[in-house]
């Protein structure tokens, strides 16, 4: 056939067919969604300012631009919640892809705030000794040097420092400011790697102990990527099942009540199989980011070799974020699978919950504990989130923003307790310390009784609410198999406190180094809301309740 046939063809085809309508720009709320813009925007200009900055101003632009952005996002926030967003003004922004409401707005205001803390714990620069007349703080001199080379020594020599983990942390932050709110399964997807690619490599760069620390590094990257693939193998068996990645429409075409049922669809619609085996695979993804029994295997390791400050600010943030999106999932897309989903996560809160405890008590490195302990509060979580009622909702809210600043404090002591290989974690270290730095060994007794749940503690009020929550879902079993793991707990904080104030101090001891204000800052926030949402909870218990219903 010639060329001219070819193309009257096309033409004729091109006329027959119907005009081609006009492509509508799509209309993006930006006021609404300024939070994440604020920090990705901050992230962006923190990646210039490595290239155009000079190397030694390049630490204090960093550290500003980054602080200066949180407090902003935060600000956003909380206008927004005042604003009526978080309750008469909920609704659906970005063409369907990210909620603004009560739960999303109170996960996004804790993130950040947690956020803040990681960045004054991240610019810390006094703890150890000066290298060279060069303050020296937690990560590589040079993160592409190979540990124990020429080319690291000389790094170190010069004073060079890794900066770059300032706009790695926005950059992680602006993914779990997205998580919890997102409303489509595409956008979930998205956040949780824009999220996890910048913490896979915060946890290579250790300063000392390099070699743990990218050992550390690559555990979490393999692992991750299968908890990645799964998510992803999971979001294609509910696109087949439901014909859209939009939270909605699959909650419609669950629960039955779809209005007109495309003929091609109609042949999946009756398939449980894509559905519940799609369904397990997105929730086993959440369960990995939470630290959840069986898909735990990577938290110990990681959080000790990762470099104190990143384990603190992944341990808080990544918790969070990653339980405000498992909540919008079951609560707003899988409610008409709740029989089907509920005997399983029971499962799993009760291994996590049990777990997590019982193999702390065999640790001897305080990072490995805590680790450990992280565990168990992942399934103290859970049992919220198994209640499916508005008290579950905000339990766990309340819990999570309380837990948050608990952990980074605690990591934040940690860094403190130092030798002359760096920092002290093994637990033997730590004997005596109540004598030799009375207030540091009080200040963590503070929060392990926090993680025990004493009373007067926001660990208390957290736990008491969740469990409440369970009590009243029906999940009275749950809640007794909480209390014992509870008092499980309990006896290897109260040893670490024993330990510290009932032990004769080793002369060749640890030292406890003084911090700068930064780290100070973080640990007094920490101690301030472990005690203020200890003694008096109600008024947050209250913003919690009110933040705890979702836009559908």
């Amino acid at each position: 056939m010639s060329a001219s046939a070819v193309h009257s063809l096309w033409t004729t085809a091109a006329t027959a067919a119907e005009p081609i309508s006009k492509i509508d720009a799509p209309k993006i709320e930006y006021g609404q969604l300024s939070p994440t813009l604020i920090v990705l925007g901050a992230a962006v200009i923190g990646v210039l300012i490595e290239a155009f900055v000079p190397r030694k101003s390049r630490y204090y632009a960093q550290v500003f631009v980054a602080v200066v952005a949180l407090a902003a996002a935060f600000s956003a926030v909380v206008a927004l919640a005042a604003g009526g967003y978080g309750t008469t003004k909920a609704h659906i922004a970005a063409m369907g892809a990210v909620a603004v409401d009560g739960p999303a707005l109170f996960l996004q205001g804790t993130i950040l705030l947690a956020g803040i803390l990681g960045v004054f714990t991240f610019a810390e620069r006094r703890l150890d000794p000066e290298a060279h007349g060069n303050r020296v703080d937690a990560f590589a001199a040079q993160a592409s040097s190979v540990p124990g080379s020429d080319s690291e020594k000389a790094a170190v020599k010069a004073g060079f420092t890794t900066t770059e983990v300032f706009p790695l942390l926005l950059f992680a932050i602006s993914g779990m400011l997205v998580f919890p709110s997102a409303n489509d399964l595409l956008t979930l997807f998205i956040a949780l790697e824009v999220f996890s690619l910048p913490l896979y490599l915060l946890c290579a760069v250790a300063r000392r102990k390099r070699l743990m620390s990218q050992e550390a590094a690559v555990k979490y990257f393999l692992l991750g990527a299968f908890a990645s693939a799964f998510t992803l193998f999971g979001i294609a068996l509910l696109y087949g099942y439901a014909g859209s990645v939009s939270y909605a429409t699959i909650a419609h075409v669950v629960d039955g009540t779809v209005a007109n049922v495309d003929p091609a669809l109609a042949g999946t619609m009756g398939n449980d199989v894509l559905l519940l085996i799609g369904t397990a695979l997105v929730v086993m993804g959440l369960l990995f980011k939470v630290g959840a029994v069986p898909f735990h295997m990577w938290t110990p390791d990681v959080y000790q070799g990762a470099p104190t400050p990143v384990t603190g600010f992944m341990a808080a943030a990544t918790k969070v974020a990653a339980f405000g999106a498992l909540l919008r999932l079951l609560y707003v897309v899988l409610p008409g699978l709740r029989w089907d989903w509920r005997p399983v996560m029971w499962a799993v809160a009760i291994v996590t919950m049990l777990g997590g405890a019982i193999v702390a008590i065999t640790q001897t490195d305080i990072k490995r504990l805590l680790a450990y302990s992280s565990i168990a509060h992942a399934g103290f979580i859970l049992a919220g989130v198994i209640a499916t009622s508005p008290d579950g909702v905000s339990s766990v809210l309340f819990y999570l923003g309380a837990y948050s600043f608990v952990t980074i404090g605690a990591f934040a002591v940690v860094t403190l307790v130092r030798d002359a290989g760096g920092e002290a974690t093994h637990l033997s270290k730590w004997a005596g310390l109540g004598r030799r730095s009375p207030l540091v060994a009080a200040v963590f007794a503070i929060f392990l009784l926090a993680f025990a749940g004493i009373p007067l503690t926001s660990g208390f009020a957290g736990k008491f609410a969740v469990f409440k929550a369970a009590a009243e879902g029906g999940a009275g079993a749950l809640v007794v198999v909480g209390v014992i793991s509870s008092a499980i707990a309990a006896f290897f904080y109260i040893r670490v406190i024993v330990l510290m104030f009932f032990s004769e101090p080793k002369p060749e001891g640890p030292t406890v180094a003084v911090p700068s204000p930064l780290t100070m800052t973080a640990i007094a926030a920490g101690v301030a809301v472990t005690l203020v949402l200890g003694v008096a909870p109600q008024y947050f218990l209250n913003l919690a309740s009110q933040a705890g219903v979702f836009v559908r």
